[in-house]
């Protein structure tokens, strides 16, 4: 099976209001292409992370490791036939993801926790997602999820997304259930700016960002959804 995605780029996430998130989309839409897959207010983003026996990767997150990584399997739908997994890396401010494009029962399969499922998948992600998940014994953890507003520009591969109404469960984990049980993360005001591109940000795009009032965030909204359960080393 093909690799879906493979990106490496630069991300900068901040903490702004809701009333600055909707004037500063409503400036971006002047100047960048809306994602395709926005409806009247974005699109909901689904994923259920993965995490070792001994919780190594929220830890390193914890502690702040520079060189980090997450495991998750993302949809958009509860009536989405596939799931993306994918491995998402940190170096500082710079991720790389890929991803592999799984079948339903494939996800279902993975869920709970038959690693051999990607044995089954010919490709060398699968190979080294199976020898990381396998010997880390990975196991489900939480779902997150949150509605996302996004603008999007191919050149250097910018994108600027909006996300809030964070909800997440630690118990629920049915990934393409209907959502019961999910509780609200943070505060209802709150919406995650995250700015990520290759190379550089246009000066544009720069100038537009730098004006709003705006805070730099270390965490993560997989973070976030674990403190209800998890307790730090």
């Amino acid at each position: 099976m093909a690799e879906l995605l493979n990106v490496k780029r630069r991300e900068m996430k901040y903490r702004i209001s809701l009333e600055t998130s909707l004037r500063t989309q409503h400036f971006l839409k002047s100047v960048l292409p809306e994602d395709k897959h926005n409806g009247l207010d974005g699109y909901v983003v689904r994923s259920l992370y993965f995490d070792s026996i001994y919780h190594d990767d929220i830890e390193e997150k914890l502690d702040g490791i520079e060189n980090r990584k997450k495991i998750r399997l993302r949809i958009y739908s509860p009536e989405d036939q596939v799931a993306k997994l994918e491995l998402k890396a940190k170096f500082g401010n710079w991720q790389q993801k890929r991803s592999l494009r799984l079948t339903k029962a494939q996800a279902l399969r993975l869920i709970d926790c038959e690693y051999g499922v990607l044995k089954e998948i010919d490709h060398p992600l699968a190979d080294e997602l199976y020898l990381m998940m396998y010997k880390g014994v990975y196991r489900p953890q939480v779902i997150v999820q949150y509605n996302r507003f996004a603008f999007m520009l191919d050149s250097n591969d910018i994108r600027v997304t909006f996300d809030q109404q964070l909800v997440a469960s630690e118990s629920n984990l049915d990934l393409f259930g209907d959502g019961s049980g999910y509780y609200p993360v943070g505060f209802p005001d709150d919406v995650t700016l995250e700015v990520k591109y290759n190379h550089f940000l246009f000066s544009y795009v720069k100038d537009l960002l730098d004006e709003i009032d705006k805070s730099a965030l270390s965490y993560s909204k997989y973070v976030m959804s674990r403190f209800i359960s998890h307790t730090p080393e």
